[in-house]
């Protein structure tokens, strides 16, 4: 492989430029809840509420104590519940609550119109050829690391 691919600088520029226009579509939307990164957060969270925080930080990629820290931030805002794990009390559970989950449909909107913006000009086909490709990067580097 030579030197003069790309692949890390364009991901990162692309999740910065990308990163900026969702948490000014978050602020139009009139959320300010919570952010970018947190709003990962929570998308995990809607999907599959009350998680340990291990499953968590696998979900979201982000490491154990950038996502305490984070848990902390949002559970002073009232998006979410520590509660202890009944099965395993050394656990505890990650919960959204009912203001986390008033705001989804709100944050799907965003979402889906940051879709647009990231597939506009290509065709389904081509779609489909970049998400497979990105997956692939994805178990390259999530083998690499461990995950």
């Amino acid at each position: 492989m030579t030197a003069d691919r790309r692949i890390g600088f364009l991901i990162s520029l692309i999740k910065q430029y990308g990163g900026r226009i969702f948490e000014k579509m978050l602020v139009e939307h009139g959320i300010e809840e919570f952010n970018g990164p947190q709003g990962r957060i929570l998308y995990v969270l809607w999907n599959k509420d009350a998680i340990a925080i291990q499953e968590l930080s696998g979900e979201t990629g982000l490491a154990n104590a950038t996502l305490t820290s984070m848990l902390d931030r949002m559970e002073s805002k009232g998006l979410i519940e520590r509660k202890p794990d009944k099965n395993d009390r050394r656990k505890c559970l990650i919960s959204l609550t009912a203001k986390a989950h008033s705001l989804k449909d709100a944050y799907e909107e965003v979402s889906g119109r940051m879709t647009g913006i990231y597939y506009r000009g290509f065709s389904g086909e081509e779609i489909s050829v970049l998400e497979h490709y990105l997956h692939r990067v994805l178990e390259n580097v999530r083998r690499q690391a461990g995950k």
